[in-house]
């Protein structure tokens, strides 16, 4: 049977082996997340997640997108909250949206 055991860094800083074994089981944001293309469900690239917000609970809230543009020239920025945004085959979808309908949301900086 596998102890719960602490690594520490020192300070108020510690793992456990189940947070260890969380981290092994989740997503690294710059290689599996930032950069992604963006399909809706008719599998039509709407856009690429530039960014990702986390709340001060460790929540990752809201996800960036850029839409439109070409080599981030004119391209238009939209926030979506994470929860609609599904993992399917590799592939991040944004199911019902199309590239017009997150292009009328409001723009953020």
């Amino acid at each position: 049977m596998e102890t719960n055991q602490s690594y520490t860094s020192g300070g108020d800083t510690s793992l456990t082996t189940q947070d260890l074994s969380n981290l092994t089981k989740g997503w690294s944001v710059k290689d599996d997340i930032l950069g992604k293309d963006i399909y809706n469900d008719n599998n039509d690239n709407i856009g690429t997640i530039q960014d990702l917000y986390v709340t001060r609970d460790k929540a990752i809230s809201y996800a960036v997108l850029g839409v439109g543009g070409f080599l981030g020239m004119g391209r238009h920025d939209v926030a979506i909250p994470v929860y609609q945004l599904r993992m399917t085959n590799d592939q991040i979808m944004l199911p019902g949206a199309t590239q017009d309908s997150l292009k009328a949301m409001p723009a953020i900086d």
